[in-house]
C-alpha cells in the first residue's frame, strides 16, 4: 500500500523573478477538484508563485486548454487537475490514456506541466489522494510544475556550440 511507503520529496525551488502558473481543472467531481485546487494553490503560495485558474468540461480538454494557453498567453507553467474514476465501460481507459498522452506531448515540446489528474478505482481513493492534508496530489502537481520551471530557467541561457536549434 502506497501510504505505508516513505517517499523523498524535493524541496520547492526558489525563484529570483516572479512565476505565473495556470491551473487547469476539470471539476466533474467538484469536491475532489476543490481539494486538488487548494493543495496546488498552497504549494504555489509557498514558492511565491501567482496562480490563475480556469475550468474545462473534462479531463480530455485539459491538454487542449494548456496548449492554447502555451500558444496565446504568458504563463511559466501549468498544473493539470481533475479526477477520473473507473466506471463500467472502457471510457475510463480512453480518458486516462489520452489526457496523460496529451500532457506528456506538451511537456516534451517544452511546456512545464505538473500532472495532477487522478486516475482511481473508486471515490475513496480519490478523496485520500486529493486531500491537501493527506496525499496532496494537487500540491504535488504544482511542485512538479515549479521544478520544471526552475529547470527551464536554469537552462534558458545555456549555449551549446554544436548542433541545430529549431
Amino acid at each position: 500500500m502506497a501510504t505505508a511507503e516513505n517517499h523523498h520529496i524535493l524541496p520547492l525551488p526558489s525563484f529570483d523573478r516572479p512565476v505565473k502558473l495556470l491551473v487547469v481543472v476539470a471539476p466533474y467531481y467538484r469536491d475532489i477538484a476543490d481539494n486538488l485546487i487548494a493543495g496546488a494553490r498552497a504549494t504555489a503560495q509557498q514558492a511565491g508563485a501567482a496562480v490563475d485558474l480556469i475550468e474545462v468540461p473534462g479531463a480530455l480538454e485539459i491538454p487542449s486548454a494548456i496548449a492554447l494557453a502555451e500558444r496565446l498567453a504568458e504563463y511559466d507553467g501549468y498544473v493539470a487537475l481533475g479526477c477520473v474514476i473507473r466506471g463500467e465501460t472502457t471510457h475510463y481507459d480512453t480518458v486516462c490514456n489520452d489526457s496523460s498522452r496529451g500532457i506528456t506531448l506538451l511537456g516534451l515540446q517544452g511546456a512545464c506541466i505538473g500532472n495532477g489528474i487522478l486516475t482511481v478505482e473508486n471515490r475513496a481513493q480519490a478523496e485520500v489522494r486529493a486531500d491537501p492534508t493527506g496525499q496532496d496530489k494537487g500540491g504535488g502537481a504544482a511542485a512538479a510544475a515549479l521544478h520544471l520551471i526552475a529547470l527551464s530557467r536554469k537552462w534558458a541561457t545555456a549555449k551549446k556550440g554544436i548542433g541545430f536549434r529549431p
